[in-house]
């Protein structure tokens, strides 16, 4: 809207400066250039002499220009300004909401860059409902996460600073997921500083730089190449496993989810069995794995398998029983 009245006003201003030269060229005889001159001395009130004598019609002429054309000037002058104040102003403010709403947060991740794989990690966490920060300073980038509408930190990822404004002290996790794996490996030391206890995710550009990363700090190291190419072979190897595993984890259309559960300290699950436990049962829930407390990985668990406090069970089954479960237990 603001555009279009200051397009409306410029257009309107240029009509009276035509009609000026115009109308002094015609009725006093000035030359053409004259003729602008003297429109623009008149329009602009800087208070010039007469070129020559304009006689009552001139005067009559003048008197019309300045009316319409200081006032038509001086509208254009306002939304030009208007435009840029607000703008400036909707920025600073917009700014700080944004700065306050992330001061708000916690147990939130922060996803250091929104390239590919960032963009996409940061879709991802939205259609889950999970709170996050980007870090990104790159303009692209950051018109982008403005479209997004998620929340941002416009700094260097690698500095201090911008953790601490993406609030590393309340987070729950950190995502380097930067091109470079030399800055990937800088910001897991900055935030292992800042914060040794946090979890931090690194994407690694090759095989060569994850140990590199895990000795900075980095939690887990995923290298999204690496991943693709088995992914690609797999499918070709075992086309129905990956479709499986995609419905399982991708689809949301079928509600079908694949959930982990933690079996928390004087949760009515420690200490029985899975027979005992009855999930299957209550909740038609299949347990897929459990990774206990020590860290042992247990597939396709027996019946017979005990269930510790602190252990782990990876679960299938469809969205709405693992969110019952997950309020009832």
């Amino acid at each position: 809207m603001d555009i279009r009245r200051i397009r409306l006003s410029l257009y309107l201003l240029l009509g009276i400066i035509l009609f000026g030269t115009f109308g002094y060229h015609l009725v006093v005889g000035m030359s053409m250039f004259e003729s602008f001159y003297m429109t623009v001395i008149t329009i602009s009130t800087v208070g010039f002499s007469e070129i020559q004598p304009l006689g009552v019609s001139g005067r009559v002429l003048t008197v019309f220009i300045i009316i319409t054309g200081t006032a038509t000037l001086a509208y254009t002058v306002g939304n030009i300004v208007k435009m840029f104040v607000e703008g400036e102003l909707s920025k600073t403010f917009g700014r700080r909401k944004v700065e306050k709403q992330i001061a708000a947060l916690h147990d939130h991740y922060i996803v250091c860059g929104y390239g590919r794989i960032g963009g996409l990690i940061c879709r991802e966490l939205k259609a889950q409902g999970i709170q996050f920060v980007v870090i990104e300073n790159n303009l692209q980038a950051m018109q982008a996460i403005e479209k997004d509408k998620f929340y941002y930190v416009p700094m260097d990822a690698t500095s201090e600073e911008a953790l601490y404004r993406a609030g590393i002290e309340r987070a729950k996790g950190i995502v380097t997921a930067v091109e470079s794996d030399a800055d990937n490996v800088y910001i897991t030391l900055t935030a292992k500083g800042i914060r040794p206890d946090i979890y931090i995710l690194s994407r690694s550009s090759d095989e060569k730089s994850e140990g590199k990363l895990k000795k900075a700090g980095a939690t887990r190291v995923v290298t999204p190449y690496l991943i693709g190419g088995k992914r690609m072979a797999q499918v070709l190897i075992r086309p129905n496993v990956v479709d499986f595993v995609d419905i399982a984890l991708m689809d949301a259309h079928l509600g079908l989810a694949m959930e982990e559960f933690r079996i928390r300290e004087g949760s009515s699950l420690a200490g029985k069995n899975l027979i005992e436990s009855n999930l299957r049962r209550d909740y038609g829930v299949i347990i897929v794995a459990i990774r206990t407390l020590n860290g042992d990985m247990i597939f396709n668990p027996q019946p017979q398998e005990v269930l510790n406090s602190g252990d782990i069970i990876v679960l299938l089954g469809k969205r709405e029983d693992l969110l019952r479960m997950n309020r009832n237990l």
